[in-house]
């Protein structure tokens, strides 16, 4: 019974039923949505963002945020495609790809967590500094002409329509939902989200802690730029522009709090795979797909609304108790004299 209850409790159950009612409002506006082939394109659609929101979810749960994480996609791309493209070995340009990711990671965390500088500016500083670098490794030009079969694994099923790439996603978030939850080092994140200074008396590195988040969703968002290159099969000088926006709206329709300490990778997953959906939603219910970025910002702003009304009640809620307790406690003393 205590079991059922913390599921009815998750906030990762809400968005998963958002986005099982999503799916029937549209079937029943068009019909032709309902087809095993046509929800797994949902998913399958998905995988790049659901990556780059396990990465921003590590920022947000310690408390910070990343907006470079569109542009380390789109660097890390360019570089890999670019590698591939004249003929590198595909092991050595992956490595040379997740590197990237880290070294970025390693950056920004150290701005934000040793410096102290806050993470929006910072990172929205990180952000022009590779995008600027994009066009400048790439001389303007799209990187084209990857080789065929590295652009067609990213066709390949494994479960049914379900890709090899949707399935790997849906095992690492799997396997980083224990380690943050089961684990005593993964439990730090959300220590130092919910109360830096309290994790640091108790023996917790909120500056380590911080890094470390930053460093994973540096090499989160290189392995979306390597999947990047196999979905689409070429790059420009504006890919990966806007998914930093996607993510957080991910990890908030997941149920991560913008104040950290709260969510998880699973939320931020299906977050990912309802923010992903809407503009392959939208043409099935005749609308423009143009609509999405208007949508993905009034969906984020309904969220985070409803996020900070939330966060207040809670805080009156809680101050209530605090003063309750202290009139019980004071008018108990009063009785014994």
């Amino acid at each position: 019974m205590s079991a059922l209850k913390k599921v009815l409790k998750a906030r990762e159950l809400s968005s998963f039923l958002f986005l099982v009612a999503l799916f029937i409002i549209v079937s029943i506006i068009n019909p032709t949505f309902a087809s095993s082939e046509n929800i797994s394109a949902c998913f399958n659609s998905a995988v790049v963002y659901i990556l780059i929101a396990i990465g921003m979810a590590f920022a947000i749960i310690v408390g910070e945020i990343d907006v470079s994480v569109g542009s380390i996609l789109g660097i890390v791309a360019t570089v890999v495609g670019s590698m591939l493209r004249d003929g590198s070995n595909w092991v050595v340009a992956f490595a040379v790809g997740i590197l990237i990711g880290a070294v970025i990671g390693l950056f920004n965390g150290w701005g934000v967590a040793v410096m102290g500088v806050p993470s929006l500016i910072f990172t929205l500083g990180t952000n022009g500094i590779l995008r600027g670098s994009m066009y400048v490794y790439a001389g303007g030009a799209w990187v084209e002409n990857l080789p065929k079969s590295f652009k067609d694994f990213s066709s390949k099923t494994l479960v049914g329509d379900l890709t090899v790439y949707f399935c790997a996603c849906v095992v690492v978030v799997a396997i980083i939902h224990v380690l943050l939850t089961r684990t005593r080092r993964g439990r730090y994140f959300t220590a130092v989200g919910d109360n830096a200074g309290g994790a640091t008396l108790v023996g917790i590195s909120a500056t380590k802690t911080k890094v470390l988040a930053y460093v994973i969703c540096g090499i989160m968002s290189a392995i979306a730029g390597i999947l990047f290159c196999s979905r689409i099969g070429f790059v420009t000088s504006l890919s990966g522009n806007g998914y930093e926006m996607k993510a957080v709206a991910a990890c908030v329709l997941g149920g991560i709090s913008l104040s950290g300490g709260v969510g998880s990778v699973i939320g931020a997953a299906i977050g990912a795979v309802i923010m992903s959906s809407i503009s392959y939603l939208l043409v099935f219910m005749g609308f423009s797909s143009n609509y999405d970025n208007a949508i993905t910002g009034i969906i984020l702003i309904a969220i985070v609304v409803i996020d900070a009304l939330m966060q207040n009640r809670s805080a009156v809620r809680s101050r209530h108790e605090r003063l309750m307790a202290r009139t019980a406690n004071a008018m108990e003393g009063g009785d014994s004299q």
